[in-house]
C-alpha cells in the first residue's frame, strides 16, 4: 500500500538500504577518525535528527549528543540568508572536537554561520558531516568532511528533510513534484 506521501515524489533518489550502507560507512570512518576522542555529534533540527541517530549508532566511539535548532528558511524552499539560532546548545563545548551533523549542505549559509559560531565558542575543531551535499547552490565557500550523496539542485525531501515540516518521516530521499511547492 502507497502511503499518502508518496503520490508527492517524483523520483526516488536515495533507496533506505543505500542510505543505511552509506550512513555505515560515515559511521565507520568517523569511529577510526575520533577514536578515542570524545567527540561531541552536534544535530542541527530539525532536519538532522533522523540521519543522526543513524550515524551516532553506526560510530563505534565514546561520544556526547547536542542540538542546536536554526532557521534560515521558515516554509519557502530557498533559504533566505539570513540564520537565526532558535535553540542553543547547552554545554559548554571549550576543547572539544565538535562533529556538526547537517541533513543537507546546499548554500552553505547555515554551516558556514554554525562552523564560525562554534569556533568562538571555544570548540577545538569543526568537522561538518552531511547527509546530502548540493554544491550547485553553494554561495558560501564551505565544503563537508563527510557527504553522504552528492545531490542535483531539485527539491528533496525524506529521511528528515521536509517541506513544510512534512515529508520528513519517508525513509528513503526522493524528489518532490515540483507542483507540490508551487501551490
Amino acid at each position: 500500500m502507497k502511503n499518502e506521501m508518496e503520490k508527492d515524489i517524483l523520483k526516488v533518489l536515495y533507496s533506505e538500504e543505500e542510505i543505511r550502507a552509506r550512513v555505515q560507512e560515515m559511521g565507520n570512518a568517523l569511529g577510526e577518525q575520533f577514536q578515542g576522542k570524545n567527540p561531541l555529534f552536534l544535530g542541527v533540527l530539525k532536519g538532522s535528527f533522523v540521519f543522526m541517530s543513524d550515524l551516532v549508532r553506526a560510530c563505534p566511539v565514546k561520544s556526547d549528543v547536542e542540538f542546536i535548532a536554526v532557521s534560515s528558511y521558515g516554509n519557502g524552499t530557498e533559504s533566505s540568508g539570513r540564520v537565526k539560532i532558535v535553540h542553543d546548545i547547552q554545554q559548554d563545548i571549550t576543547g572539544r572536537n565538535v562533529i556538526v551533523v547537517e541533513d543537507i549542505l546546499d548554500s552553505g549559509n547555515t554551516l558556514a554561520f554554525l562552523k564560525e559560531y562554534f569556533l568562538t565558542k571555544g570548540a577545538s575543531a569543526i568537522t561538518i558531516v552531511t547527509l546530502l551535499d548540493k554544491p550547485s547552490r553553494r554561495k558560501k565557500a564551505i565544503t563537508a568532511d563527510y557527504a553522504g550523496f552528492v545531490v542535483p539542485d531539485e527539491f528533496v525531501v525524506g529521511y528528515g528533510l521536509d517541506y513544510g515540516q512534512k515529508y520528513r518521516n519517508l525513509p528513503y530521499i526522493g524528489v518532490l513534484k515540483p507542483e507540490v511547492y508551487a501551490e
